[in-house]
């Protein structure tokens, strides 16, 4: 299947929504219409650092899409990207399609000249982990987040 990687533009919108409620749904969180506009609407802001990649077909259907921050940090003179959502539509998986994604992001590191790329996903995601480990290996960091809503 051919697929090009590309930005995304505004005329994404409809489906990279399909998708991004896709990737909510998978991680067993409820798609939210508001957070997903207020997303999409730094996605598509220069001055904002959150933004999205998709892949689409020679027809013109998008199958996928990375959205990705690119932050400073006390580790390094570059910034770092941090590939916050992938996902593929399920009927498109085992091509190759979550490869470019990251292909892509990594070519966009050599050039651009952050300091790393990276990314988590959960333990036991392990057709995401067959490919990440084509990468890299992962590393023995344990995730704690706080949130606000806590004691």
């Amino acid at each position: 299947m051919k697929v090009q990687v590309r930005p995304a533009a505004s005329r994404d919108e409809r489906r990279w929504r399909e998708l991004f409620d896709g990737y909510c749904l998978f991680y067993e969180r409820k798609p939210d219409e508001a957070l997903n506009t207020y997303t999409w609407r730094r996605i598509l802001d220069p001055s904002v650092p959150v933004h999205a990649i998709v892949a689409e077909t020679a027809g013109g259907g998008l199958i996928g899409i990375a959205n990705y921050l690119i932050h400073e940090h006390t580790l390094g003179r570059t910034p770092a990207c941090y590939l916050g959502d992938l996902f593929v539509d399920p009927r498109e998986r085992g091509a190759g399609v979550g490869k470019q994604l990251i292909d892509w992001l990594v070519a966009q590191m050599k050039k651009q000249g952050w300091c790393r790329l990276y990314w988590h996903t959960r333990n036991t995601n392990y057709s995401a982990r067959g490919l990440y480990d084509k990468f890299t290996q992962h590393n023995d960091f344990v995730r704690y987040t706080v949130y606000p809503n806590q004691n």
